[in-house]
Parts: structure tokens; sequence; C-alpha cells
């Protein structure tokens, strides 16, 4: 049953935990699981059956450069030397919201770019990743 004027989750919800450290000046996070998935053709035009194939864990994290020269420090010169765990929690249990907290493994940056442009006020840095899985902790 839906409740009315229920409260949902916000940004400022949002607590990104990575190597044990909590990231205060990161800006974005995404993250998703995908599944190969192939449908089987036989006797006829239509698939007889769908298959499922390997699991893919992936996403980015936008940050500002100060927290990216963090890591890189972290890393010993570079982000892609790292292997990290991390917490995405979100809810305040404290105003009555469930805490809910993605676990994600094993996640390793696979590029690490900086770009900048005229009129710039800050950099944003996004680093995409791949993970050895995510676990939704409730």
């Amino acid at each position: 049953m839906a409740l009315i004027n229920d409260r949902e989750y916000e940004w400022a919800d949002l607590t990104l935990i990575l190597g044990g450290r909590d990231l205060t000046r990161f800006r974005g996070l995404k993250y998703s699981e995908k599944i190969e998935r192939e449908p089987i053709h036989a006797k006829g035009r239509k698939p007889v059956s769908i298959q499922s194939g390997n699991l893919t864990y992936e996403g980015e994290i936008k940050m500002l450069q100060s927290e990216y020269e963090a890591l890189v420090k972290a890393g010993k010169g570079s982000v892609l030397s790292l292997s990290l765990d991390g917490l995405a929690c979100y809810g305040n249990p404290a105003t009555g919201d469930a805490m809910m907290t993605d676990r994600i493994e094993g996640l390793r940056f696979t590029e690490a770019a900086k770009e900048f442009n005229q009129g710039d006020k800050f950099a944003e840095i996004t680093l995409p990743f791949v993970a050895l899985n995510i676990r939704n902790q409730i």
C-alpha cells in the first residue's frame, strides 16, 4: 500500500564510503548489475527460450579534483592501481527512514581522465569502474 506524502530518498541522504574513507567531495554515483541474455532459436522463427550468461558490475563516480587527488595519493600515483570496496548508504533512521546499504565489492577503476574547460569554476572528474559484486544489504 502506497503512503501519501511519503518522503523519498534524496541526494542529501547519500553517503559514499570508499576504501574505508567517507568521500565528502563526490558529486555523482552510478552503478549497475548486468546479465548477458540471448534468445535461443530452434524450429520456426521465434525464440524457444532465453538463456542467461555472465553477470557484470560497473559504474562511475563523479568527484571534485581534490577528492581525486586524495585517491591518486592513496594509489601511490595512480587510481588505476587501487582495489577498493565501497559502501553506498542512504536513509536517515533518526527521521524514520530505513537505512539502505549497497556494498560494491572489489571496485577497480578503468580510466583516469581529467577534463578542463574554459569557464569552469571547479574540476569534476568522472572515474568509471568495474566491480566483482554489488550486494544490497538492508
